[in-house]
């Protein structure tokens, strides 16, 4: 199985929105799919359909009391999709991790006994803290939400020292798949000059596929449904559809043949 973190420390950036349309699209192209909701928040978990009263085993069952993946596994509406749904309860998983053996370890061990999917998207908290650092040890690489806005590159030069960190002390194969540009908006010269500065900079580290600022990938959560299956004709839907065919050629060839 693949496993992919989706993160980025900076809040409202549409991470959890890529979390939630990347993995839809991955079960859409036939990939088995699992996303692992890890945001105290629990808005992918909302956002995809799962009602709190559904959510009796959880990601912080995974982290906390080492419960087998299999029996937080919550089916989804969309054919191939699965999610380990977030409860409040997580929010204080950090401290009662503090104390705990291999407490960086939790999800990496708990992923490596699993074996009934094809690829993992894990939904990050917007910090670096305890949870994040779990899904980058358990990650095989790393996807970036990046807005296009004034402070993004001073956010993803954190992101990318983390990266290192994790790299050299708890997970050296982690790498980083690329960086996709959200909250696009071509009517914003300042937009236009974010997204040309981080390409200069990163190089082909960024998709090509640019995900818009759209009214539908807004109003898709509160209906409790992917974009891609609320309106699939939409500018934002057909921007992740591109990116999941992008993200798709950028995997290891022998991982997507298999």
């Amino acid at each position: 199985m693949i496993c992919i973190a989706i993160a980025n420390q900076k809040g409202g950036v549409g991470k959890t929105t890529t979390a939630i349309n990347i993995a839809t699209a991955m079960a859409a192209t036939g990939w088995k799919t699992l996303l692992i909701d890890l945001d105290p928040q629990g808005n992918a978990s909302t956002g995809i359909g799962v009602d709190a009263a559904h959510r009796d085993m959880s990601s912080y069952d995974v982290l906390v009391d080492e419960a087998p993946l299999e029996d937080c596994i919550v089916r989804t509406k969309i054919p191939g999709l699965d999610i380990i749904p977030a409860t409040v309860d997580l929010s204080g998983a950090e401290v009662e991790l503090v104390g705990v053996d291999n407490r960086s370890n939790r999800l990496r061990d708990a992923l490596a006994r699993h074996r009934d999917h094809d690829i993992c998207f894990i939904d990050c908290p917007p910090s670096l803290g305890l949870l994040t650092l779990n899904a980058l040890c358990a990650a095989d690489t790393l996807l970036v939400p990046l807005q296009c806005e004034f402070f993004a590159l001073e956010g993803l030069s954190q992101l990318l020292q983390t990266v290192e960190q994790v790299q050299q002390r708890f997970n050296p194969d982690l790498g980083i798949v690329g960086v996709a540009l959200t909250m696009f908006d071509r009517r914003n010269r300042l937009t236009d000059q974010v997204a040309d500065d981080v390409r200069e900079c990163l190089g082909d580290l960024v998709f090509e596929a640019v995900i818009p600022r759209n009214v539908r990938l807004s109003e898709a959560p509160s209906h409790g449904l992917p974009a891609l299956v609320y309106d699939h004709a939409c500018p934002g839907s057909r921007a992740y559809m591109a990116l999941a065919r992008e993200l798709i050629g950028r995997l290891p060839q022998e991982r997507v043949a298999a």
